[in-house]
Order: C-alpha cells, then structure tokens, then sequence
C-alpha cells in the first residue's frame, strides 16, 4: 500500500469515526484511487461476518458505497468548495458467497469526479448512477455482486 492510499484510508476512518460510525466499525481501507478506478476493501472476521460465515449484507453494501463516495471525497477537498452528497439509490445482484475479504471495485472514478467538478459550478443538485462490482481475491476474480448506486450531489457553498 503506498502512502496515497494509506493517507486516504485515515481520512476516510477518521471521517466515519465522527460522522459514519458504522462505517468506522468495519475498519475499510483503500487499496487504490486513480483518476480511472477506486478499490476498498472490508476485511472478513467478527464485525462483518454473519451467522453462515460470509460477509453480512450490511458489509457489503458499506464496501459498495464507499467505493463510489471515495472519490467523490477526494474530488471536493481538491475542490476547496463545500459539496454534499449522498446516495439516492441502491442495487444489487448478489453472485456468490463472499467467504474472504472483499475489494469493492469502481471503475467509474473519472466520471465522479466529473460530476463533482460539474457541481462546483452550479447551485442545482446534481445525480448520475455509477457502477461497481465486489471480488473476493482470494477465490479468484469473478465477481460476488454487482452494484449500482445513484449519487446526488449539491454546492453548497
């Protein structure tokens, strides 16, 4: 893990330890954030396993939103602007059991920042839908779930 990414793991821990404690409980951490791609990844063990030993829905669908909100959280500090943003919507296809940790991929990282950048120039809230899918390295790189959240954002400054 390079620096980059652990500097960006501390935010975001620090961030859900004030505002997103639940979050927070499931210890994520960045794998990579690039202009193209972000990957999270929630470890497996007490806090995120269920009762059949695979990671609790929950979990998941925290993995899923981050990997998305990670960088629309790097977009508005580069900003300097005061945009909020939260998600409107949630799909999933859940494929498999995920029965190791998970990396939470979203290759759609450039167009959230796009949307960002967009946001800073208008006072009009703003949505777009975003894609992602979830793979347990471990067990090889077919995907558990697939995901779709919708990210509504707004200046506010």
């Amino acid at each position: 893990m390079d620096l980059k990414n652990l500097k960006m793991t501390a935010i975001v821990n620090g961030i859900s330890l004030l505002k997103l404690p639940l979050l927070a409980f499931t210890a994520p951490s960045v794998v990579a954030l690039t202009d193209r791609q972000s990957i999270v990844r929630v470890r497996l063990g007490w806090r995120t396993r269920n009762h059949l030993g695979v990671m609790y829905f929950g979990a998941l669908a925290m993995g899923a939103e981050l990997s998305i909100a990670l960088k629309a959280v790097e977009s508005i500090q580069a900003s300097g602007q005061r945009i909020d943003f939260l998600f409107k919507d949630f799909q999933a296809r859940f494929l498999k059991r995920a029965d190791g940790h998970v990396h939470f991929v979203c290759d759609e990282a450039d167009g959230v920042a796009a949307l960002i950048e967009k946001a800073c120039g208008t006072q009009e809230r703003l949505e777009a839908k975003f894609k992602g899918f979830a793979i347990v390295p471990d067990k090889g790189a077919d995907p558990v779930m697939t995901y779709e959240l919708t990210l509504s954002v707004k200046n506010r400054s």
